[in-house]
């Protein structure tokens, strides 16, 4: 069986991500266990081959150098939005849901799918589809909408990509 030159690539890029994987989340190191975990990850490797599903998009280790900085972003972000969202439920004003297209640029499939995740991860703020280049989302009041028009999450996104 010949593969393409990027399907190549990616069967050698695969197993070290899948064994570093299954090893962290194991935590078992005897013997049969790591000859088990080896056997696991070659019939993945074989499979996924075989199926042609393993390409670039699917496999983003481009990304990977920037995420823990991003996740750690996320994470305040989500932190501080919790509190917004708190102090409003406690408020004795009523909340005004706004439904707003906000710009996504032109980010890859990959960035757009990130950048909807992590505006739905916020809350108080919901991803409801795309449009050409714009993600409805539906937030609880019009801070969380001019939050995402200031672009800060979009310039993060468009960071973990290197651009």
């Amino acid at each position: 069986m010949t593969l393409p030159p990027a399907r190549r690539g990616m069967a050698l890029k695969l197993p070290p991500v899948l064994a570093a994987f299954w090893l962290i989340v194991s935590g078992h190191y005897t013997p049969l266990l790591l000859m088990l975990g080896a056997l696991a990850v070659f019939l993945t490797v074989v499979v996924v081959t075989r199926m042609a599903v393993a390409d670039e998009e699917g496999l983003p280790l481009r990304i990977l150098p920037r995420l823990p900085w991003y996740l750690l972003w996320l994470c305040w972000q989500i932190l501080l939005s919790a509190l917004a969202v708190l102090r409003l439920v406690w408020s004795p004003r009523r909340p005004r849901p706004v439904v707003a297209a906000v710009p996504a640029g032109e980010l890859p499939d990959l960035s757009k799918v990130i950048y909807a995740n992590s505006i739905t991860l916020t809350p108080g703020t919901l991803s409801v589809s795309f449009r050409d280049e714009d993600i409805e989302v539906h937030a609880i009041q019009q801070a969380g909408i001019t939050g995402l028009e200031s672009g800060a999450m979009l310039d993060r996104v468009k960071g973990l990509e290197g651009r």
